[in-house]
């Protein structure tokens, strides 16, 4: 190869009469595409965080605020239900794990058909 042509290549350029330059392909897609969250999981994660903050006492509003149908505000009443004698008896960690398995439980038994059983707001 002569200098010149050197010169060209590395610096990305195509030779004279080569035809043009090429454009690079995109990369190929990515096998590891994001999914779809199972409404169960959402569920539980949404009830979870609203559950844990009624009863630190953080939280203020209605179910409606908090982005909760009625269906998942009745599992939040009942979990905070069950973790406040855990907490006074054990503490807030206790009561924390109180929450996440009696929501876990309840919001797997609300999707197990595959959606809420009544209406979109249940």
């Amino acid at each position: 190869m002569t200098a010149a042509l050197v010169t060209l290549l590395a610096a990305g350029c195509d030779p004279p009469g080569s035809g043009g330059s090429q454009v690079p392909s995109p990369p190929p897609p990515s096998s590891s595409s994001p999914s779809a969250t199972a409404p169960e999981d959402l569920c539980a994660r949404l009830v979870t965080h609203w559950a844990r903050e009624v009863l630190d006492g953080t939280a203020y509003g209605d179910y409606q605020s908090m982005g909760l149908s009625n269906g998942q505000y009745g599992i939040l009443r009942d979990a905070v239900a069950a973790a406040r004698p855990v907490r006074e008896q054990r503490g807030a960690p206790a009561a924390h794990e109180v929450i996440v398995r009696h929501v876990r439980e309840a919001c797997a038994e609300r999707h197990r058909t595959g959606r809420p059983d009544e209406g979109a707001w249940r």
